[in-house]
């Protein structure tokens, strides 16, 4: 359902699934691209406007973002929160504040139908 998140592990690493709300997609869109640690924009991040596929791993020092689970807290911008160091990851996993330098990482991955993605 939109707003739901999944996990799966690949190549030992948790991979972060979100379906994003029309909500959700609208705000990253809508980032001023100047404010961010590391320019990207969110259609240059997604194969499909509704879906993130995500590498679940913060870009300081390797910790798991909380942000998976309705009931986490999501950071400042409705992403994913580090609670070990602090960086808020936006629901385009871009980095927006902490000490994270980049993004969460975009795994290979492709689209084999409507409900599956093959990582890797």
């Amino acid at each position: 359902e939109p707003g739901q998140s999944k996990t799966q592990m690949w190549q030992g690493k948790p991979v972060f699934i979100r379906r994003r709300t029309p909500e959700q997609i609208e705000e990253a869109r809508g980032v001023d691209m100047a404010k961010l640690p590391d320019p990207e924009d969110d259609k240059d991040r997604v194969k499909k406007e509704e879906f993130l596929v995500a590498v679940g791993v913060c870009t300081h020092l390797g910790c798991i973002p909380t942000g998976q689970k309705m009931s986490d807290f999501h950071g400042d911008y409705d992403g994913w929160f580090c609670p070990c160091h602090g960086s808020h990851y936006d629901t385009s996993g871009r980095i927006r504040k902490g000490p994270a330098p980049k993004n969460l990482a975009i795994p290979p991955y492709e689209f084999v139908s409507d409900t599956r993605i093959k990582i890797g």
